[in-house]
């Protein structure tokens, strides 16, 4: 992991360079890693820095607690926490946030668990149950976790009360994300107070995840109406959150004494952190840089990640076959979803049969000069997904990869 450090002094304009020009930076990348053989994954380190500068720039002084399911990557995680402004982890599983907990203070996990085996370490180890918090919106949880060992035979449990952040709109409905069923100020401060009287539990945090605001893009590349509706969305589902999560949290502030409030994502970084009932923002996919994130207004990250794959083969004079590709984004099914190529330009995929698990043929003006052997980048869509193909990414400063630095899957770990 030498060589990934991202506390080195400066700000993101004056990290803002050669990613701008897709004819230098790409054909840089690709000599750096010409000696590793596909798939690669490639981690700009003036990139990545220039984004994680970016985001807390964005943040305005407000805690950025690294959303771990955007990254995967262990010692990038442990690089952001040795930076001034972000502070914890907000982890997607418990076996994952355990594992973290090794080398961090600090692990909220973002969604409840069923996990009774790792419920079980948790639960008996004074260490583990000091450093990592578990997520909960109803009784139900906390009647699993008494399952697996009840109040008198385990360690106190830290919990994180999660509210509903989704609107319900004039004649569009729900907008946002299904998630907690605690969405009025008063179910929280019951719910609050219910878990205050629980034995062996500890109500620390509250965590609320505006979707509809930092995940849907407001100026999507060829697509102004649906900019035009998301942005009027945006514009009047915040102000509601806003009254009703103070609310909520002083509800909440009654009967337990909050260690943090966390709100918020990489698209809102700036409006969440306006808004001040919340302590922490969690925030992960700007990081990486995926495609997705070209279609917001108010900030543009730099392609800090990218993978590249091989032609294989020349089916055509106009085509030219990839081996690979169908790196997919969850998500409902779309364009958008899919794995861009930005390199070289002018590559299409073929309409029938797209960016597929073994193969992706392309055409275009490009396609003719492509030989085989030749290297082909993309930029993944979203974060999460790219880690989940790759052992490793070499992470490459100036003209040279300085160092490799495994993904999850490479230490062997795959949590969901």
């Amino acid at each position: 992991m030498a060589g990934l450090d991202l506390r080195k002094t400066g700000t993101p304009a004056a990290d803002a360079s050669s990613w701008r020009r897709p004819a230098e930076y790409w054909p840089r990348l690709t000599e750096a890693t010409r000696h590793l053989d596909a798939p690669v994954g490639a981690l700009h380190l003036g990139a990545l820095r220039h984004n994680a500068l970016d985001m807390l720039r964005r943040a305005n002084g407000t805690p950025i607690r690294v959303a771990s399911k955007s990254v995967r990557v262990r010692g990038v995680v442990e690089a952001l926490l040795a930076m001034p402004g972000y502070r914890g982890v907000l982890a997607y599983t418990l076996a994952e946030a355990l594992w973290l907990a090794d080398t961090v203070d600090d692990v909220v996990v973002g969604y409840p668990t069923a996990e009774r085996g790792s419920i079980r370490r948790l639960a008996t180890d004074p260490d583990f149950a000091a450093r990592v918090t578990l997520m909960v919106d109803s009784p139900a949880q906390l009647d699993l976790v008494d399952s697996v060992l009840p109040p008198g035979r385990r360690e106190r449990i830290r919990v994180c009360l999660e509210l509903d952040a989704s609107w319900d709109a004039p004649v569009l409905g729900h907008l946002g994300v299904r998630r907690s069923p605690v969405h009025e100020p008063a179910d929280a401060g019951a719910l609050a107070a219910y878990i205050a009287k629980r034995p062996g539990f500890e109500l620390v945090g509250m965590m609320s995840y505006e979707a509809q605001i930092a995940g849907v893009v407001n100026r999507p590349e060829g697509r102004p109406v649906d900019g035009a509706v998301n942005r009027w969305m945006q514009s009047r589902s915040m102000p509601e959150l806003l009254e009703r999560r103070a609310r909520a949290v002083a509800a909440v502030r009654e009967v337990a004494d909050l260690e943090f409030v966390n709100g918020g994502g990489t698209g809102s970084l700036e409006r969440t952190s306006a808004d001040p009932s919340v302590t922490e923002i969690a925030a992960g996919s700007g990081l990486f840089g995926g495609h997705l994130f070209d279609g917001y207004e108010h900030f543009t990250p730099a392609p800090a990640a990218a993978f590249a794959l091989d032609v294989v083969r020349r089916p055509s004079a106009k085509h030219a076959t990839i081996l690979g590709g169908g790196w997919i984004a969850s998500g409902p099914p779309a364009a958008d979803r899919l794995p861009r190529i930005v390199w070289p330009e002018g590559l299409v995929m073929e309409p029938r049969e797209m960016a597929g698990e073994v193969q992706t043929p392309v055409s275009g003006r490009a396609a003719r000069s492509l030989a085989v052997g030749d290297r082909v980048w993309f930029r993944h869509t979203k974060s999460g997904e790219l880690a989940e193909h790759l052992n490793e990414f070499a992470v490459v400063d100036g003209d040279d990869t300085v160092a490799m630095i495994p993904t999850y899957r490479g230490e062997g770990m795959a949590f969901l």
